[in-house]
């Protein structure tokens, strides 16, 4: 039975997948930069004698057929790059790049993949169908690297029905899985504000437009702004996090410089919301006196669990680990590049248990002290081989 195969397999190589991930761990590179990596996952593909070409510089796309492969074809994600954040912790497989470390767990991600590619690819004659594998860059920063595989036809040739990724889950226990269906992350833009004047004595405000009054006037009403215009059933969060002007005590800066992000489940109310920032500051700095330069960087979009997709790998999954150990996903207003793909096909996000409180395994992703429980590489390789060999035509 396949299923008993993909566990008993699972079992056999924890221990050099675990080998795999600390490897991945020690050697983390950047977005865009994951040079090394893309070599080490097309090392192991060649020795899984796993077909695979190379896209966007650094990605890896791999395929197994399995019996009539062209019945069905769904895709299996993977990220690899890491974040640019100074380790601090003390393990044997500590960060040896100084600076750079895998904080997000996408060591975890990609070995997970290559454990299920090698169970797939040993089972091949017991499921039907194709399963393209994607080792993707640059997950980490815009425009992200699902957007530059999809341009260079990551979802043609052959076009997989779905796609399945999954992410590590710091505040859920190793050995668990969620799901949720419909929206599950939120969308992501980088807002950049620029705001001028002439500048002046602070004790002659009057002889200038204040530009640091202008700019704290601003984030009070953008705050407002989008609380009262936003569906209070479809949540969306501006941070303006960068407040830049001003060296001294008595000089009014010539010019404030404001960053922040914008967050959003709807698309729509997405983009509106973009034309109420900008037409919100330009009024309101202009009736201070002042003249303001607005740019939206848009980043990813939200990611959309498809149900159908969703609701078949849940009910996979239960059968696989037990109903006991399948949670429902909260919503989360964090972005994931994930969301370009369920731009264009039926897609799947869920996540991976990672947490051992009894092992201080406690902290957050995107934090230097952050590890998982590599008891869950056992559990995400075979979910992602059970997942990729039953799924697909939805």
């Amino acid at each position: 039975m396949l299923k008993d195969k993909i566990k008993e397999l699972a079992e056999a190589y924890h221990s050099e997948f675990i080998d795999i991930r600390r490897h991945l761990h020690a050697h983390p590179e950047l977005s865009y930069q994951e040079f090394e990596t893309s070599k080490f996952v097309q090392q192991k593909l060649k020795s899984f004698q796993i077909p695979f070409q190379v896209m966007a510089e650094t990605g890896v796309i791999g395929l197994i057929e399995g019996k009539n492969p062209t019945s069905r074809v769904i895709a299996l994600r993977a990220d690899m790059d890491a974040l640019p954040i100074l380790e601090a912790n003390t393990t044997s497989y500590v960060s040896q790049n100084t600076g750079v470390m895998h904080g997000c767990g996408h060591d975890v991600h990609t070995t997970c993949l290559l454990g299920a590619a090698k169970i797939l690819a040993e089972t091949k004659d017991l499921w039907e169908g194709t399963v393209k594998l994607i080792f993707q860059p640059g997950e980490e920063k815009n425009p992200g690297g699902a957007s530059l595989l999809i341009k260079e036809g990551v979802l043609e040739n052959p076009a997989p029905a779905g796609i399945i990724g999954l992410h590590v889950h710091p505040g859920l226990p190793a050995g668990r899985l969620s799901f949720r269906s419909g929206r599950v992350m939120a969308s992501a833009d980088e807002i950049y504000i620029t705001i001028q004047s002439e500048g002046g004595h602070a004790a002659a405000p009057h002889l200038t437009a204040d530009t640091i009054l202008i700019a704290s006037e601003l984030i009070v009403s953008l705050q407002q702004l989008i609380s009262r215009n936003c569906d209070p059933f479809s949540p969306s969060v501006l941070s303006i996090c960068s407040f830049q002007g001003g060296h001294t005590t008595n000089v009014i800066p010539s010019e404030v410089k404001l960053k922040g992000t914008f967050r959003a489940m709807d698309e729509t109310w997405r983009y509106k919301a973009h034309d109420l920032i900008k037409k919100m500051a330009e009024g309101l700095v202009s009736s201070m006196g002042a003249k303001v330069d607005v740019h939206i960087d848009i980043g990813y979009p939200s990611v959309y669990n498809q149900a159908a997709l969703t609701e078949t790998c849940k009910t996979l999954a239960e059968d696989f680990i037990g109903a006991d150990k399948v949670e429902e996903t909260e919503l989360r207003m964090g972005a994931e590049d994930f969301g370009h793909y369920t731009q264009h096909i039926p897609g799947c996000f869920y996540r991976l248990g990672v947490r051992n409180e009894a092992r201080g395994i406690i902290h957050n992703v995107h934090t230097p002290h952050f590890d998982v429980d590599e008891s869950a590489i056992k559990t995400g390789m075979a979910m992602m081989a059970w997942l990729g060999s039953q799924t697909g035509n939805i």
